[in-house]
């Protein structure tokens, strides 16, 4: 996924995803291929889902 996608799907900027590279702040693994930045999509949905606080789906009633 591009820089442009992961921004959308997460809602915050370019700019922020810059900085979170950067300083290492979340920890989002990327890839750089020369001077371009790519996430692969199972990296980008494992982290949102260590992300995730609550109850466990299972105790909502979803199996």
């Amino acid at each position: 996924m591009t820089d442009a996608q992961v921004a959308q799907l997460l809602d915050v900027s370019t700019k922020t995803l810059a900085s979170w590279r950067s300083t290492g702040r979340y920890g989002l693994a990327f890839l750089r291929i020369g001077a371009r930045i790519r996430y692969r999509k199972s990296d980008v949905l494992a982290w949102l889902e260590s992300r995730r606080h609550g109850a466990p789906e299972t105790a909502q009633g979803v199996a």
